[in-house]
């Protein structure tokens, strides 16, 4: 979990992001961008998430927490 927040912002095209972030606010935030988290969370942390489930984690702390709450 300690690589989460390298991951997150690979994934969100940015060169770091804090836990207060919005998901939304980030430019390249769309169903792909969605897709991408849900692989990674299966691949590295053997957690199912579901597109909503993603869309209302709102924040990236919320995303690390849902991720938290399925492994």
């Amino acid at each position: 979990m300690e690589n989460i927040l390298n991951e997150l912002a690979e994934i969100l095209e940015v060169s770091g992001v804090a836990e207060n972030d919005k998901l939304a606010n980030f430019e390249c935030w769309d169903s792909l961008t969605i897709l991408s988290i849900i692989a990674l969370a299966s691949e590295n942390y053997e957690a199912t998430l579901s597109n909503k489930e993603v869309v209302d984690a709102e924040t990236v702390g919320g995303l690390i927490s849902l991720i938290k709450s399925k492994c």
